[in-house]
C-alpha cells in the first residue's frame, strides 16, 4: 500500500471506482449552490507563499503539538458522520489510522461503530464530537460515556441549528444513515443550543473544549470568554451555511481576535500539504482533513488513510524545505501574501488532472 498510490489525486479516483453514486455526492457536494465550498478552495488559492533561500534545510521537522500531544504533521482527522458508507469498519478505520500514523482523530457522534467502540480500537488520544440530539438528561448521559471511554477532549459543533438542503444526493434521493433516522430525533434540541448551554456541557464534561463552526472575530472572543480551549474555524465544508465566506478568509480575523489565548483548527478545503502550511503561517495550530479522509477510506480503508496523510507529509516536508524553514514553530505571516487564483475553485481544483466535470 505504502507504494501503491503516488499521490492523493489517486487515491481520489480509486475512491470513485469504488462508491456508489449517493455516497459519492455525499462526500463531495456541499449545500444549495456549493459557492462556500468553492470559496473554501478559492481562499487558500488567493495565498502565495514568499520563500527564503539560502538557509540550511537539511533537517526538516513536520511535527507539532495539539492540546499538549504530539502531532506528526499538524493535521487532525475531522468528525465525518456516516463514515460506513465510506467502509464497513468505519470510524474503527479512522481512528487506527490516525493511530498508526501519528495524529488525532475527531470522533463523530453520528458515525458507527459505538463511541466505546472506536475509541477500544487504538491506543492514542482523541477527540469526541457531539451534536445536540436530546433534553439535558440525554446529553449528560453522553457526556458520561464519553468520559468512561477515555476520551481526550470534547468538540460541540455549532453550525447546525438546522440541516441544510445538499442537493447533490437530494437530486439522487440517496439520504445519508444519519437521516434516515431523523423522525426519532427532535431537531428542536439542536437549534436551542445557546452560549449558556454550552457552559454546562463544558462544566459537566470536564475535559479540554473545542467550539467547531467559529466563522466570526466575534464569536471567537465570545468562546475565549467562555474559556473555550479550541476556536474551530469551520463553515462544515460548506455543506451548511450557503454564500459564506472561505475558512482562510476568515482565519487572520480570528486569530487576531484569539491572540494566543486558545489553539486554532481550521477546516474546509484542505486538499495538499501546502494547504497545511498556509493555515499554520495564518494562525492554526492545525487543520482538520474531511473529505481527504473519506477519500482515504474509501480508497482502501484504514491504509488508504495512512497513505494520505503519507503524501501529506511529503508534499509539507518538500514546501517547508522550499519556504526556507526547517519546523512548524517557524512558520508566521511574513511567509505568506495575497495572490491572484489561477484556477476556477471546485472540490477538486487542487489537483490538475482532476476537472470537476471528470468524475462526477
Amino acid at each position: 500500500m505504502s507504494s501503491q498510490f503516488l499521490s492523493n489525486e489517486e487515491i481520489v479516483q480509486r475512491a470513485r471506482k469504488n462508491l456508489p453514486q449517493g455516497a459519492w455526492d455525499y462526500l463531495v457536494g456541499a449545500s444549495e449552490s456549493e459557492t462556500t465550498m468553492r470559496r473554501n478552495r478559492l481562499a487558500f488559492d488567493r495565498v502565495a507563499f514568499r520563500p527564503r533561500v539560502l538557509r540550511d534545510v537539511s533537517e526538516i521537522d513536520t511535527s507539532t503539538t495539539f492540546l499538549g500531544n504530539d502531532l506528526r504533521i499538524p493535521a487532525l482527522l475531522a468528525p465525518i458522520g456516516s463514515l460506513q458508507v465510506f467502509n464497513p469498519e468505519g470510524g474503527v478505520a479512522s481512528t487506527r489510522a490516525a493511530a498508526d500514523f501519528g495524529i488525532m482523530h475527531v470522533v463523530s457522534s453520528v458515525t458507527q461503530p459505538t463511541l466505546e467502540e472506536i475509541a477500544a480500537a487504538a491506543d492514542r488520544p482523541k477527540v469526541f464530537q457531539l451534536y445536540i440530539h436530546g433534553d439535558w438528561e440525554w446529553v449528560k448521559e453522553m457526556l458520561d460515556r464519553v468520559n468512561d471511554a477515555g476520551y481526550s477532549g470534547l468538540c460541540i459543533t455549532v453550525d447546525t441549528d438546522h440541516y441544510s438542503r445538499r442537493e447533490r444526493p437530494m437530486l439522487t434521493r440517496w439520504t445519508p444513515p444519519t437521516q434516515r433516522g431523523r423522525q426519532s430525533s427532535d431537531p428542536s434540541h439542536a437549534a436551542a443550543v445557546t452560549w449558556d448551554t454550552v457552559d454546562k456541557i463544558k462544566s459537566h464534561a470536564g475535559l479540554p473544549f473545542m467550539l467547531k463552526g467559529i466563522a466570526t472575530a466575534e464569536d471567537a472572543r465570545i468562546a475565549l470568554e467562555h474559556e473555550v480551549d479550541v476556536v474551530w474555524v469551520s463553515n462544515h465544508g460548506g455543506r451548511q451555511l450557503d454564500h459564506g465566506q472561505g475558512t482562510m478568509e476568515m482565519l487572520p480575523e480570528i486569530a487576531e481576535a484569539v491572540d494566543g489565548k486558545a489553539e486554532i483548527v481550521l477546516d474546509g478545503g484542505v486538499q495538499r500539504g501546502a494547504d497545511i502550511l498556509k493555515a499554520v503561517a495564518l494562525g492554526a495550530r492545525a487543520v482538520a482533513l474531511g473529505k481527504l479522509q473519506g477519500w482515504g477510506l474509501a480508497a482502501a480503508g484504514q491504509a488508504g488513510i495512512v497513505r494520505m496523510l503519507e503524501i501529506l507529509e511529503d508534499e509539507i516536508t518538500v514546501a517547508m524545505a522550499l519556504l526556507g524553514v526547517t519546523s512548524i514553530g517557524q512558520l508566521d505571516p511574513s511567509y505568506v501574501c495575497e495572490a491572484e487564483a489561477v484556477v476556477a475553485p471546485h472540490e477538486m481544483s487542487a489537483w490538475t488532472n482532476l476537472p470537476g466535470n471528470r468524475i462526477l
